[in-house]
């Protein structure tokens, strides 16, 4: 069974600083392109930042560019999100997402179940 699990969220002070890690097992992503995305209440899911399988080329959304980084570990079959100078409008549930065929919802096949990040003012 492919799983992705995310972990790293929780409670931060606005300016703080949280990792994210998502940890892939069941299948290896190696040669797959690999993204994280956020949904806060009320609001629909948002593309944060993706990269390519070997992370030589990363996409940031607007919002977050300067702030957040998106790296991946083949070796650890993971993929983390840094994510320095937060604000509060960053409060949302982080997801991470794997594309394989490209078929899945937003494009990617393969989904975790998230981790709640909350920036207070």
């Amino acid at each position: 069974q492919v799983q992705l699990v995310e972990s790293g969220g929780g409670l931060a002070q606005a300016g703080g600083s949280l990792r994210l890690s998502c940890v892939a097992s069941g299948r290896t992503f190696s040669s797959n392109a690999m993204a994280w995305f956020r949904e806060a209440p009320g609001k629909e899911r948002e593309f944060v930042a993706n990269i390519n399988w070997n992370g030589a080329s990363t996409y940031y959304a607007d919002s977050v560019k300067g702030r957040f980084a998106i790296s991946r570990d083949h070796a650890k079959n993971s993929l983390y999100l840094q994510m320095n100078n937060l604000k509060p409008e960053d409060t949302a549930v982080y997801y991470c997402a794997a594309l394989t065929e490209g078929l899945g919802t937003l494009g990617y096949d393969y989904w975790g179940r998230g981790t709640q990040v909350t920036v207070s003012s």
